[in-house]
């Protein structure tokens, strides 16, 4: 037996704003719903009913096919339209967290399609844990034995519902039903929301519009020291600085928020720890220490993907190829060698990963802003070329020279470990993205690592690696969303969501 279902009948809206009160509306009594009953399971309720609420979905029907590009009256989008006539919907969650991102995608489609939005309560069930406020921890208070029992009472994450299948391109709607407008159903993206609070140790609701990935903490210490400097600056740019444990610095003059004392430094950072340059409408930087290897980098890009940031770099230490580098050279990837194996099943290793016009000019433009190189100069500083990405960390080991021979068979410059998956993972979920490297050691040549080398090369270099991303970001930022979200990352069969 179950009790009733929170339910609010489908209606259609003329206008973007009026379609998110609805889902707003639906949300919120879906949410109210789990949590009160839930209270009544951790005080010892009896509750003999199934308890289940849904999320709220929005859908649009149109009759005729997308206009050509070519039309006068139509400019050439990359997203917020769908390519045929049909039936499109998706289950949405969090419009307090995705409301003006959900605000200009319902706008698009009402603009291009001259379609009215149908909003209501889908069949899609809200998994009781996604109802927690993230401050709430009820299920701690429980016996093992009562735990046991939720799954008796309350829906739990399926993981059937949460597969990246549109994002891959391999989803494929049963007969009857709709084809979808987003690359992430809801449960997938509260369950992403869940995990990045688990790896980098603030809300979702910190991370900005610009991300910074790095596989070292030296960057991470930099980016602090950064963010505490901005909030002593007036007329800083920068409104907030947030550490791990939400921890939250307001700029000087800034008064504080009511959650800014719920913030505690946890005893000892999360797996990925992330800092977050906070500006208004989420256009600030956040930065992340994915530390080493593959698997970190798809993790982290997997979750963060959800929140549709503009775009994301990944700043790092390398292995240079060539006997012309040196220590402290920049390398800018304009293509990957990806042996790093973690995508392989997403994404076939027969699928180009390209460049992007807009990453690669920004960052090329930021060195030579921040070095104050030009021409050749500038060359002989940064060179522009293929990075190749492994997860063999000791692939100098293995015997007979086979990697080298791949690396120079691909014309490799330069190795690491995280490039390609950032990169890769960019390119499945429609984020633009970006390399740019430090060489660190030359280990082909007999120049590894040492300790005063290494200090040495510290000191001298990552607070400018650092400076050229930030700088880099902000000239992306300057030229605005519409022109980062290419078409290249785009398919034929595309989904109308950004």
């Amino acid at each position: 037996m179950q009790t009733p279902t929170p339910f609010i009948a489908p209606e259609v809206f003329d206008t973007a704003q009026a379609a998110l009160a609805r889902v707003q509306a639906i949300y919120d009594q879906s949410v109210w719903h789990l949590r009160q009953a839930m209270q009544r399971f951790v005080a010892g309720g009896d509750l003999q009913d199934r308890v289940r609420a849904c999320y709220p979905y929005v859908r649009i029907e149109t009759t005729t096919d997308w206009a050509s590009a070519h039309d006068a009256d139509h400019e050439p989008l990359s997203y917020g339209f769908v390519a045929s006539a049909g039936l499109y919907a998706s289950s949405l969650t969090r419009p307090d967290l995705f409301g003006p991102y959900l605000l200009a995608q319902f706008d698009l489609l009402i603009r291009n399609h001259g379609v009215r939005l149908e909003v209501g309560t889908s069949k899609d069930p809200m998994p009781v844990h996604f109802s927690f406020a993230e401050n709430e921890h009820m299920e701690g208070e429980m016996s093992a034995a009562r735990r046991a029992r939720l799954r008796d009472v309350f829906d739990l994450p399926d993981l059937t519902a949460m597969d990246d299948g549109i994002a891959n391109g391999t989803y494929a709607a049963a007969p009857g039903q709709p084809q979808p407008l987003s690359l992430f159903t809801a449960p997938r993206t509260d369950y992403s929301l869940h995990r990045l609070r688990h790896y980098c140790g603030n809300s979702p609701s910190h991370f900005q519009n610009y991300v910074l990935f790095t596989n070292y903490q030296f960057y991470i210490d930099e980016f602090i020291a950064l963010g505490r400097a901005e909030m002593a600056k007036a007329d800083s740019p920068y409104g907030a600085f947030v550490e791990p444990g939400n921890v939250v610095t307001r700029r000087v003059g800034v008064p504080a928020q009511a959650d800014d004392a719920l913030g505690a430094a946890p005893p000892r950072l999360p797996q990925m720890p992330a800092y977050h340059l906070v500006r208004e409408g989420h256009s600030g930087i956040t930065m992340v220490n994915i530390g080493v290897g593959p698997a970190n980098a798809k993790t982290i890009t997997d979750h963060i993907a959800v929140l549709r940031p503009h775009a994301w770099l990944m700043l790092g230490h390398c292995a240079g190829l060539r006997t012309t580098q040196q220590l402290g050279d920049y390398v800018l990837a304009h293509a990957y060698v990806r042996e790093d194996h973690v995508l392989d099943e997403e994404l076939p290793l027969w699928v180009p990963i390209p460049a992007l016009a807009e990453i690669q000019l920004a960052l090329e433009k930021a060195v030579s802003e921040i070095t104050g190189c030009e021409g050749p100069e500038l060359k002989r500083l940064m060179r522009t070329g293929t990075v190749a990405s492994t997860d063999n960390r000791n692939w100098e080991l293995l015997p007979d020279n086979t990697p080298q021979r791949r690396f120079s068979q691909s014309r490799a410059v330069a190795l690491d470990m995280e490039s390609a998956t950032i990169a890769a993972n960019g390119f499945r979920f429609r984020v633009p993205y970006g390399t740019l490297l430090c060489v660190s050691d030359k280990p082909l040549h007999g120049e590894i690592k040492l300790p005063g080398m290494a200090n040495h090369f510290y000191r001298e270099r990552v607070n400018q690696h650092l400076q050229i991303g930030i700088r880099a970001l902000t000239l992306l930022r300057a030229a605005g969303p519409a022109q980062l979200h290419s078409r290249k990352l785009r398919s034929f069969a595309e989904v109308a969501f950004q």
